[in-house]
């Protein structure tokens, strides 16, 4: 805090600004690669329908493509009732 070397000066600032923020991702064990993936993820989706007609649709497949959430589709069976049967 009491350096007198700039760059040092501005990291401790940062740090010191952001110490709530730091505190959260500690304690939730949420890494950068983790939120960089699911950017990433992001991206690449938003490029690849590139053709949807409003924002709603694509926040939807966003939504299934970044969450573990694996819905029943129409006319399939769940994936429980497949294991039992064989």
């Amino acid at each position: 805090m009491y350096c007198r070397i700039k760059p040092l000066v501005a990291i401790e600032k940062k740090v010191r600004r952001r110490k709530a923020d730091i505190a959260v991702v500690v304690e939730l064990g949420t890494g950068n690669a983790r939120v960089k993936a699911i950017n990433n993820k992001i991206k690449v989706t938003v490029r690849m329908d590139y053709g949807f007609r409003n924002t709603d649709n694509l926040i939807g497949v966003l939504m299934l493509r970044c969450s573990d959430s694996r819905p029943t589709l129409p006319g399939r069976a769940e994936e429980s009732t497949k294991k039992k049967a064989a």
